[in-house]
């Protein structure tokens, strides 16, 4: 971040700390979201180092915030102005700029050891969708309700086996196999400590299908 004038290190550690928890934000006027405003929440603000007008700083925040927003934002709260320089992502999710990152050079190479019968790069570099769901709490699911999951239908209690993590009403929940195979991301209509103490009910309705329809066979009528 760059400000625009001269700033105290004291001032400046105050106001960013000002912006840690929830925050309200408009997206910016090149965004591709309707710019209304909305709630979100930064968990940490660190500042890292300084020099002069300069300020390399650490953000932990909610998905869907805005960096450059945000870095304006601050300038208006020191009254100096200030602009975001650059931006690096290090980490999404269970993701970090330490593991896990592949150049597409290293993808074309996989791609072309593929091609020639090597499974072995391509296997290294492509993950499976269930590493991205780490932090999402979990519902696992009969064989028996998958196929009906997989065409959109809503999760009711008696499909559920376990539920492998406390989540409250209105959450994203990932809906698992017997097989910790990852079928869909839902919304919890429930909480799990209801899911677990109801016999019947819609516990979740389906978001985004992951699973291909007829892996797992057919259980359930038209």
């Amino acid at each position: 971040m760059v400000v625009h004038g001269d700033v105290s290190d004291e001032d400046l550690r105050r106001v960013l700390e000002e912006f840690t928890g929830e925050i309200h934000q408009k997206p910016p006027l090149r965004s591709s979201v309707k710019r209304e405003s909305r709630k979100r929440t930064i968990y940490y603000v660190d500042l890292l180092e300084r020099d002069a007008n300069r300020v390399l700083f650490r953000v932990g925040c909610q998905a869907g915030t805005y960096i450059r927003k945000l870095c304006s934002d601050i300038g208006e709260v020191l009254g100096t102005g200030a602009h975001m320089q650059e931006l690096r992502r290090t980490r999404s999710g269970p993701f970090t700029d330490v593991t896990g990152l592949h150049t597409l050079h290293e993808l074309v190479d996989a791609q072309a050891r593929l091609v020639e019968g090597d499974e072995t790069m391509i296997r290294r570099l492509v993950r499976p969708v269930e590493e991205a769901l780490e932090y999402i709490p979990k519902i696992c699911i009969r064989d028996s309700a998958v196929d009906a999951v997989c065409h959109g239908a809503a999760l009711a209690i008696p499909g559920i086996v376990s539920v492998e993590d406390p989540f409250s009403k209105d959450s994203t929940v990932a809906i698992m196999t017997l097989k910790e195979e990852a079928v869909a991301l839902a919304k919890s209509i429930m909480s799990s400590e209801s899911v677990i103490q109801q016999e019947k009910g819609i516990a979740a309705k389906v978001m985004r299908v992951l699973m291909p329809r007829g892996t797992y066979p057919k259980m359930w009528r038209d």
